[in-house]
Formats: structure tokens, C-alpha cells, sequence
């Protein structure tokens, strides 16, 4: 038996029924595509997708327990799965042009988990993941919900993403304190922006880093200049742009700045 590791943050999804909607959730997947699941665990999520993706499956996790109870269980995909930390390894070369990621996501790394996807977004084409309700929710919110945030906007500038069921606690072990939420992510037309994407980024996050006051106070690190500061946008909330009006605020922000020292 593999043990749940509170330091993992490890909760084992036990219903297998959830399990195979989870992995049903994957709509983008072609011949030869890889499938990099992350923290299989017991591979409750992997003899799913064994049926229809054996060729295509590699496996990552952090605990060797759980590695050796997957090279057992799984011994015809041993030279698929990989001991090793997610965030830190770097396996785009191992995963081709294109691939998808599924896993019920540690929910004490979600956010980094998704970050470092968006630093492969040319390649990760969907994402189906379990995490933690809230932060799903916040990962799906549109513009104007409070749950919306830095997140929300980075990921749907190349994402389109759904919020597909709520899973409650009881399904797990140990039974974690919030409930679960699943989410479909599948990579949207977008090339790129339509603006510089360091800047976006650096506008977004200082956008929402005092989301309760107007752009015009939250952007006063980025020396915006006393015209662009009196633009009617900057008197809304971070929370109530979409995607393309950020895009033209930090076009907006590019040519209105103070030049910095």
C-alpha cells in the first residue's frame, strides 16, 4: 500500500467512477500525443488511461513510494514513468511537439503547476486537472466575479476553460478540509498577444496586487504618466477587465510611462 504524505499534500482519489470521467474529459488527444500525468499516486487515474493511451502515457511523481508501486502494477510502461519533481524537471524534449497534462493536482502546488504550463503553452494544446474547488472556480471565472484573478487572465489570454464538476471530499484519503473541482483547459488560436507579454504580465499582477483599489492607485509603481492617469479605464477595478482590455491597457501603459532610472 502506498500512504498518503501530508507533506506531498497527497489525497487519493478512491472512486473510480470519478476517476473515469476525469480521464472521458480529454477531447484533444491524437495518435502519438503524449499524456504527462502528473502525481498518478496509486494510479487511480492511469488504469483509465491505460485503455486507450498506453502508448502515449508518462507518469511523474515526487514520491518514490508511489513510483514503486507503479512500476509493479505497470511494468509495460516502466521506461514512462519518471521519479522526479514537475516544477523543476524539464521534460519538453521526452514530450514532443504537442502534449496534454491531466492529474488530481496537489493542491499545496496547483498554482505553480499551471504556471509552469504556461511557460509551455506552445506545446501543452489541454489540461484536465483536479484541484482545489476555489482555485478551479478562480482558474474558469470571467471578468467581474471576485474569484477572477492574475491566474485567471494569464491563462485565459491561451486557454479556453471550463469548469467541468465538483467532487466532494468524502472520495478521498484521507479526506481533504475543501472540496475538489475539475477543469478543462484546451489551447485557444492565440499566437501571442497583442501587446509586449512581460509587460502584461507585470500589469496583470500589479493590477491585482490591491485589487480593491482602482487601477489608477494599483499601477502607481509602473510611473504612468499624469495623461495616462487620467484615462477612464484606470478607474475600474483589475477584476472587472478581460483579457483583450488588458492587452490594450498595457499598450496604453508601454508608451505612457515615465521613463524609469
Amino acid at each position: 500500500m502506498v500512504k498518503p504524505k501530508k507533506h506531498l499534500g497527497q489525497h487519493f482519489l478512491k472512486d473510480n467512477d470519478i476517476a473515469r470521467d476525469i480521464v472521458k474529459a480529454v477531447k484533444q488527444h491524437k495518435k502519438g500525443m503524449k499524456i504527462l500525468e502528473i502525481g498518478p499516486g496509486t494510479g487511480v487515474l492511469t488504469q483509465f488511461l491505460m485503455e486507450d493511451y498506453a502508448d502515449d502515457i508518462i507518469l511523474i511523481d515526487l514520491d518514490r513510494e508511489s513510483i514503486n508501486y507503479l512500476e509493479k502494477h505497470y511494468s509495460e510502461i516502466k521506461e514512462n514513468i519518471i521519479y522526479g519533481d514537475f516544477l523543476k524537471l524539464d521534460l519538453r524534449e521526452r514530450l514532443g511537439e504537442e502534449y496534454i497534462v491531466i492529474g488530481n493536482f496537489p493542491y499545496n502546488i496547483s498554482s505553480q503547476i499551471f504556471f509552469k504550463i504556461l511557460d509551455d503553452k506552445e506545446k501543452v494544446v489541454e489540461v484536465v486537472g483536479m484541484l482545489q474547488k476555489e482555485v478551479a472556480e478562480r482558474l474558469a471565472s470571467p471578468p467581474g466575479n471576485k474569484n477572477y484573478g492574475i491566474l485567471s487572465v494569464l491563462l485565459q489570454a491561451y486557454y479556453d476553460i471550463e469548469y467541468l464538476f465538483t467532487v466532494g471530499r468524502e472520495v478521498f484519503d484521507p479526506p481533504p478540509k475543501v472540496q475538489s473541482g475539475v477543469i478543462r483547459l484546451v489551447r485557444n488560436d492565440r499566437q501571442a498577444l497583442d501587446c509586449d507579454e512581460d509587460l502584461f504580465k507585470r500589469v496583470v499582477k500589479q493590477g491585482f496586487q490591491n485589487r480593491r483599489k482602482t487601477l489608477r492607485n494599483a499601477l502607481k509603481p509602473l510611473n504612468l504618466t499624469d495623461e495616462v492617469k487620467q484615462l477612464p479605464v484606470l478607474n475600474k477595478r483589475a477584476e472587472e477587465l478581460s483579457v483583450k482590455e488588458f492587452e490594450e491597457l498595457t499598450n496604453t501603459v508601454a508608451i505612457g510611462r515615465i521613463n524609469e532610472v
